[in-house]
């Protein structure tokens, strides 16, 4: 008999192989393997729900209006002109915040899209609905994009 079981010096069985030196476990190791394709397999579920949900989101058809704004090329100073003569009066004339909040940064904070979505639905009190044409929206993005 080649193999013999070592049990005094370590703990559980094992057994050394004669051949080719090497201790290894005589425990079966199937609980470990379907411990870990159990939690491979909620992991595969996890990413398939959350990939699911976020391509929901970028398939999503883009708002006409929005699309047709993101096409156009803003030019910097008109954006500032009609950010003064509409959007100061509540935001500040360097968008610091007055009645409405600080919009500085508010591109690292919103997506072009969702600033085009506020600006047109006023979704957020006291901030009123505008419809600015397509090149003035895209005036105004572009000043925004640089606060």
């Amino acid at each position: 008999m080649k193999d013999f079981l070592i049990n005094q010096r370590l703990s559980g069985p094992f057994v050394l192989d004669t051949q080719a030196p090497q201790i290894r476990s005589n425990s079966s190791p199937a609980p470990a393997i379907a411990g870990l394709r159990a939690i491979a397999l909620a992991v595969v579920v996890l990413v398939a729900v959350v990939g699911s949900l976020l391509a929901v989101r970028w398939l999503e058809p883009m708002d006409p209006y929005a699309a047709s704004v993101l096409e156009l090329a803003g030019n910097r100073d008109r954006g500032q002109a009609i950010f003064l003569e509409n959007c100061a009066g509540c935001h500040g004339a360097e968008a610091l915040g007055a009645v409405g909040p600080r919009l500085v940064g508010v591109s690292e904070r919103r997506s072009s899209e969702q600033i085009i979505e506020q600006v047109v639905s006023g979704r957020t009190p006291p901030m009123p609905q505008f419809q600015p044409a397509p090149q003035d929206m895209a005036d105004l993005l572009t000043y925004l994009k640089q606060l």
